[in-house]
C-alpha cells in the first residue's frame, strides 16, 4: 500500500529506524540498506511503476544477497549492485519480475497486476493447504471482503446465507448473546441447543471452545440469553482473513473425532509485502426491533376480560386490577414501544498497522467496540480486542515462523431478564411507569413494575486470549518439519445482582433480602503438533505426505455462589459480607487428548487425485477399554476438463469431480461420564455427605459418523460461470444417549452407545458468476440453496424407553408430536380434536401427528455491483420451515390478567359462532380442551422467509494532496426488510419472551494512509 503522510526525508528516516530495529544484520544508509559484503559495485537507480502510476513499497533486492531496498512515495530507488547480477522486484498484488543487470546507468521498470482465477485461489484445509480447483474434500470459504461489509458481533453471523449446507440461527437480539450452528444437519440425539451437534472449532490452529459459554455456569444468564453465550463473541470480525468451513469425510477425517459435526477454521489477518501502512476506522450503528406484534388494544382488552367473568356468572375479584376500577380502563400503554421500543447505538473505532517484506510482515490491530440495547437502559455490551502476528521467512526460504495472538476482553451489563416478554403480556392499561416525582410507581400494590428490573443487573466479564506459534524447517529437499503450539484461556465471570430495592418498598425489605450470584468458568487449552511433511515429484507424479502427533490438555474449572442477607447494598458485591452463603457448584475437570495422525495426497499429470487422510484419537472420556478410536477418509477427484475430449467443449473451462467416504466420531459427552460420579449434598452431624449423579459404565465408546459425497464442479465461458453440485449422505450411528433404568436402581438412566443410527442426506447447489466486467463497471452474483433430510434410521427398544415420546424411527429429529385440531365446534364454542384410538377422549394417546421442525431448504441470493470508486452489496437469505406460532404461548382469551394479540379477539360468541378461539372465559367447564390446543396442531404454521440480510454501498477514493491512500465512506444495513406469513416478532428465532434479532442501520469511515 502507497504511504503518503510522511514528507520523503521524513519517510527516509522512518524507513532507516524501521529496517534497522527489524534487520539490525542490515548496514542502512540514507536511501537504501546495503550488505557489508562488496565488490565492484556502482550505485543504480530507477523508477517502478504500474500501468497508471508510479508505485511506493516495491521490495528491491540483489539476487543470492542481503542487499535491499524499497521504493519511496514516488517509486525510486537506488541501489549497489555488480555487473551480471540479478535484481528482484516484488510487492504484493503484482508479478515479481528479475532483471539480469548490464551496466545500465538508470531502471524504469513496469510491474503487472496478479489477475487472481479460481484456479490460483488456495483454501485452508486445516494441517495443509490445497488449492481450490485440486481439492478432493468439501470447504466452503467465507473471505474478509464479504465479513467486513457486515455490522456483526460475532463471526458465525457472516456465514448465514453464504455458506451452503451451513444453517445459523440468531437465538438473541441482546449483544453478547448465541448463535446456534448446524453443518449439514442434526448427527447426534439431544436437545439442539446442548451442544452435541457442535462444529469444532479452530482459530489459527489453536483449538477454541465449542460449547456456549453459561450453560455450565449456574444459568445465571437464562433469562437473557438461554444460558447460551457464543464463545466466538470474542472474536473480532473485522480480524478475521478468511472462515473455512470443513464438512465432507475427506475433509474434516483428519480432524478425527472432533470432525463429525464439522470443522469451522478460522484465519486471522497477518502482515504482507509492503510498505509499513496505517487503517483508521470508525463506525455508529442504530438498531431497532423490525416488527412489533399487534397487540389489543384497551378497549378490546377490557371487553375481553368483562366476558370472560360475564360467560361465568362470576364477580369480579379483588385482584382483577384490571377491570375492577383499581386501574384506569380508558388508560392505554404501547408496552413493546416502552420496554423494548428504544434505539439501540453502537459504535466502534479500530487502528491497524501492517506490513513487511518478503522475508517478515507484521500486522497489529486494536478494536473497540460499544452496543447498547432496545431497553429502556443505556448500559450494554463493550469489547476490547487485539490482534497481533509476525511471520518471518529465511532468505533460503528453509525458515519460516508465524505466530500470532489474540486478545479479547468483554464486558455486558444488562436487566437480569429479556423485557420482552414483559412488553407481550402487560395490560394495556396497566399503570404508568413513573410517579410525578420520578420515582417507580407501584399503584398501590397492585402490580410489579417492569422497570423494576432495571434496579437489578446481570453483568459479565469475559476474557480471552489465544496464543499460536506455528515453525517450519527444510531438513532435506522437500522434507519440512513443523511445529505447531497454542494456548488458549477462557475467563467467564458472570453476576446477577437483585438489590432489595428492585422490590415494592411497600413490602419494608431491608438488604436483608438482597440476594447476589456470582460464577465464574475457566478454560485453559493447551495444545501441540509435531509434524513431518515429505513432497515427491517425478515426471507426471506428485505425492504429498504428512504425518503429525497431537497433544491437547483443557482444563475447566468453575464455581457458583449465592449470597443472601446482606447488612448493605453496598456489600452486595462482597460475597464474604452476606450473613448466608450457598455453594451451589465447585469443581475441575480435565480432558486430555492425544493423536496421530497423516494424510497422503497424489496426483497425476493435475487431473486425477487421491488423498487418504487417517487418524488414531485417545480420549480422557472413555474407559480403559475404549479410549482409542480409529478414524479415516478417502477422497478422489478427476478434471475432466483437461482431457482431450473437453477440447470438443470450448464453452468448459473447467469440469471436476470429486467424491469421498470416510468415518469421523465424536467424544463430546462431557467428562468423567464413565465413572461413579458423586456430589456434595447436605450436612449430616456437621460432615459433608456426597450424593451419587452418575454409575460407572467403562464399556461405552466413541460415536461414528459415516460420511459419503459425491460433487461436480463446473465452470463456463472462461471462468465467468462457476456451479458445484453436492449430494452427501451421512449416518452417525453408536448414539451416546441416557439408556433408561428402573427406577430400583436409583438412577432414571446410564449414559451408553445406542443402536440408534441416524441419517442426514441432502443436496447443495452453488453458482457465481461474473456477469458484467467492463473498466468502470462490474456485476457479480452469487447463489447457494441447501436442502437437507434428518431421520432417525433405526433405535432397538425405543418403544420400551421414555424417549419414544419424542423420537420415531424414519422421522426426523426435531419433530414434536401433536394432537391433530380440527377446528371450533360452532355448537358448543369447544376445540375439537381427532380421536385417533376411538375412545371418546382426548388423552395422550391421540397424540399421533408428526411435524418436522427442521428447515426443508435454506440458501442466500448476493449481489456484488461495482461501478468506479461506488461499490454496492446486498444479500437476500431465505428458510423454508414450519414452527411454532402465538397460539402456542398465549391462554384461553380473557382467562388472566396477560394481553393477547389482536388475532385472539375472534373467540366464540353467540354472535361469532364461526370463530377461531373458545368464549373469553375464567374457569371454562371445558378448560381443559386448552392444554390439547397448545399442544396440537393449531400451534404450528408456515415460518418460512426471505430476508434481505444485509446490504452495503460504499464510496473509495484516494487523496494524494492529504497523503491518503485510500479513503472509503460505507453504508451497511442488517436484518432489513423480511417477507413472511408468520405472525409472531420474527421467523427467525422461535422463542417467546426473546428479543428478535434487530434491524442495524451502520455508518462510517475508513483511512489507509
Amino acid at each position: 500500500m502507497k504511504t503518503h503522510f510522511l514528507t520523503k526525508s521524513g519517510y527516509r528516516i522512518a524507513l532507516v529506524l524501521s529496517f534497522t530495529l527489524t534487520y539490525p544484520t542490515y548496514v542502512v544508509s540514507k536511501d537504501n540498506l546495503i550488505n557489508l559484503d562488496y565488490q565492484d559495485k556502482i550505485k543504480l537507480t530507477g523508477k517502478v511503476s504500474d500501468s497508471t502510476a508510479e508505485l511506493p513499497g516495491v521490495y528491491v533486492m540483489v539476487k543470492d544477497s542481503n542487499t535491499a531496498t524499497i521504493t519511496d512515495i514516488d517509486g525510486n530507488f537506488s541501489i549497489e549492485i555488480a555487473r551480471g547480477q540479478t535484481l528482484v522486484f516484488s510487492m504484493m498484488g503484482y508479478q515479481s519480475k528479475q532483471i539480469v543487470y548490464t551496466n545500465q546507468a538508470s531502471l524504469k521498470v513496469e510491474l503487472v497486476q496478479e489477475t487472481s482465477t479460481l484456479g490460483e485461489i488456495v483454501v485452508n484445509a486445516g494441517y495443509y493447504s490445497v488449492k481450490d480447483r485440486e481439492r478432493t474434500g468439501s470447504i466452503s470459504r467465507v473471505t474478509a471482503k464479504d465479513i467486513e461489509i457486515q455490522p456483526i458481533n460475532n463471526p458465525l453471523q457472516a456465514l448465514q446465507g453464504r455458506a451452503p449446507g451451513v444453517n445459523i440461527t440468531d437465538l438473541t437480539g441482546v449483544p453478547g448473546g448465541g448463535i446456534d450452528i448446524e453443518i449439514r444437519g442434526q448427527n447426534f440425539m439431544g436437545n439442539k441447543l446442548s451442544g452435541r451437534n457442535n462444529p469444532f472449532y479452530v482459530i489459527d490452529g489453536v483449538p477454541f471452545i465449542s460449547d456456549a459459554l453459561g450453560m455450565n455456569n449456574g444459568n445465571l444468564s437464562a433469562d437473557l440469553f438461554l444460558a447460551n453465550i457464543s464463545p466466538l463473541n470474542a472474536i473480532n470480525p473485522n480480524d478475521i482473513e478468511s472462515i473455512e468451513i470443513l464438512k465432507d469425510a475427506d475433509a474434516t477425517a483428519i480432524y478425527g473425532s472432533r470432525g463429525a459435526n464439522g470443522v469451522v477454521l478460522i484465519t486471522t489477518k497477518k502482515g504482507h509485502q509492503s510498505k509499513t501502512s496505517f487503517t483508521v476506522s470508525s463506525s455508529t450503528s442504530f438498531s431497532k426491533v423490525p416488527k412489533f406484534l399487534d397487540m389489543m388494544n384497551t378497549q378490546q382488552y377490557i371487553k375481553m376480560r368483562e366476558e370472560a367473568y360475564s360467560n361465568a356468572n362470576r364477580p369480579i375479584p379483588a385482584n382483577a386490577f384490571d377491570i375492577n376500577g383499581a386501574w384506569d380502563k380508558n388508560r392505554y400503554t404501547n408496552w413493546q414501544k416502552e420496554l423494548i421500543g428504544d434505539t439501540a447505538t453502537g459504535q466502534e473505532f479500530s487502528l491497524g498497522v501492517r506490513g513487511g517484506n518478503e522475508f517478515s510482515n507484521f500486522n497489529i490491530n486494536y478494536s473497540h467496540s460499544e452496543n447498547t440495547t432496545v431497553f429502556p437502559t443505556d448500559k450494554g455490551y463493550k469489547r476490547n480486542s487485539a490482534l497481533m502476528s509476525y511471520n518471518y521467512k529465511s532468505k533460503d526460504s528453509r525458515l519460516s515462523v508465524n505466530s500470532s495472538t489474540t486478545y479479547s476482553n468483554q464486558s455486558n451489563n444488562l436487566p437480569t431478564a429479556d423485557l420482552t416478554k414483559k412488553a407481550l403480556t402487560l395490560a394495556p392499561n396497566a399503570p404508568a411507569l413513573y410517579k410525578e416525582d420520578g420515582s417507580l410507581n407501584w399503584e398501590n400494590s397492585t402490580w410489579f413494575n417492569p422497570m423494576a428490573e432495571l434496579k437489578s443487573h446481570y453483568e459479565n466479564k469475559t476474557s480471552t486470549i489465544i496464543l499460536n506459534s506455528n515453525i517450519s524447517y527444510e531438513l532435506l529437499k522437500n522434507l519440512h518439519t513443523k511445529m505447531n503450539i497454542g494456548y488458549t484461556t477462557n475467563r467467564l465471570e458472570e453476576r446477577r445482582i437483585m438489590p432489595h430495592t428492585m422490590f415494592n418498598p411497600a413490602a419494608n425489605l431491608t438488604s436483608e433480602s438482597s440476594e447476589s450470584y456470582l460464577s465464574n468458568q475457566n478454560h485453559n487449552i493447551f495444545i501441540i503438533e509435531p509434524q513431518l511433511n515429505y513432497v515427491l515429484s517425478k515426471d507426471r507424479h506428485l505425492i504429498n505426505s504428512l504425518i503429525g502427533f497431537s497433544y491437547q490438555q483443557t482444563d475447566t474449572e468453575a464455581f457458583n455462589f449465592t449470597a443472601k442477607n446482606f447488612t448493605s447494598n453496598a456489600f452486595i458485591k462482597n460475597l464474604s459480607a452476606a450473613k448466608t452463603i450457598t455453594i451451589n457448584a465447585n469443581g475441575k475437570k480435565q480432558y486430555k487428548y492425544a493423536s496421530i495422525f497423516t494424510r497422503i495426497n497424489y496426483s497425476f499429470d493435475s487431473k486425477y487425485f487421491i488423498n487418504l487422510t487417517a487418524r488414531r484419537d485417545g480420549s480422557s472420556r472413555f474407559g480403559n477399554d475404549y479410549k482409542f478410536g480409529d478414524f479415516g477418509a478417502l477422497g478422489i477427484a478427476w478434471i475432466f476438463s483437461k482431457e482431450d475430449f473437453a477440447k470438443n467443449f470450448p464453452w468448459l473451462s473447467f469440469g471436476k469431480l470429486r467424491m469421498s467416504y470416510g468415518v469421523t466420531g465424536s467424544d463430546n459427552i462431557g467428562d468423567y461420564s464413565y465413572l461413579d460420579t458423586y456430589t456434595v449434598g447436605a450436612l449430616y452431624n456437621d460432615l459433608p455427605t456426597l450424593k451419587p449423579t452418575a454409575l460407572f459404565n467403562p464399556k461405552y465408546k466413541w460415536e461414528k459418523t459415516k460420511k459419503f459425497e459425491v460433487a461436480t464442479e463446473l465452470s463456463f465461458l472462461k471462468d465467468r460461470l462457476n456451479t458445484t453440485i453436492a449430494y452427501y449422505n451421512n449416518r452417525s450411528s453408536d448414539q451416546l444417549v441416557g439408556l433408561t433404568l428402573p427406577t430400583t436402581t436409583g438412577f432414571n438412566s446410564i449414559t451408553g452407545n445406542s443402536a440408534a443410527v441416524v441419517e442426514n442426506q441432502g443436496w447443495e447447489f452453488s453458482i457465481s458468476s461474473q456477469n458484467i466486467i467492463k473498466k468502470n463497471f462490474s456485476w457479480n452474483t452469487n447463489f447457494n440453496i441447501s436442502f437437507v433430510t434428518n431421520r432417525l434410521i433405526s433405535y432397538p427398544g425405543l418403544e420400551e424407553g421414555t424417549e419414544s415420546s419424542f423420537y420415531i424411527i424414519g422421522k426426523p429429529l426435531n419433530i414434536v408430536k401433536l394432537y391433530k385440531y380440527e377446528g371450533l365446534d360452532p355448537e358448543t364454542g369447544n376445540f375439537t380434536f381427532k380421536d385417533y384410538n376411538g375412545d371418546g377422549k382426548i388423552t395422550s394417546a391421540d397424540k399421533k401427528y408428526i411435524t418436522n421442525l427442521s428447515p426443508k431448504f435454506f440458501g442466500g441470493l448476493q449481489n456484488t455491483i461495482s461501478y468506479k470508486n461506488i461499490s454496492l452489496d446486498f444479500l437476500f437469505y431465505f428458510v423454508k420451515k414450519d414452527s411454532y406460532n402465538l397460539n402456542r404461548y398465549y391462554n384461553t382469551p380473557g382467562v388472566a390478567l396477560l394481553n393477547l394479540p389482536a388475532v385472539m379477539t375472534d373467540y366464540y360468541s353467540d354472535s361469532n359462532p364461526n370463530a377461531t378461539y373458545m368464549p373469553a372465559y375464567v374457569g371454562h367447564p371445558n378448560d381443559y380442551l386448552a392444554t390439547p390446543f397448545i399442544e396440537s396442531t393449531a400451534t404450528i404454521s408456515d415460518a418460512s422467509y426471505i430476508r434481505l440480510k444485509n446490504l452495503a454501498i460504499s464510496y473509495s477514493l484516494k487523496i494524494p494532496k492529504l497523503k491518503i491512500e485510500s479513503a472509503r465512506l460505507y453504508l451497511q444495513g442488517q436484518n432489513l426488510w423480511t417477507i413472511t406469513s408468520y405472525k409472531g416478532m420474527d421467523p427467525e428465532f422461535i422463542g417467546f419472551g426473546y428479543l428478535p434479532p434487530l434491524k442495524t442501520f451502520s455508518f462510517g469511515a475508513q483511512l489507509i494512509f
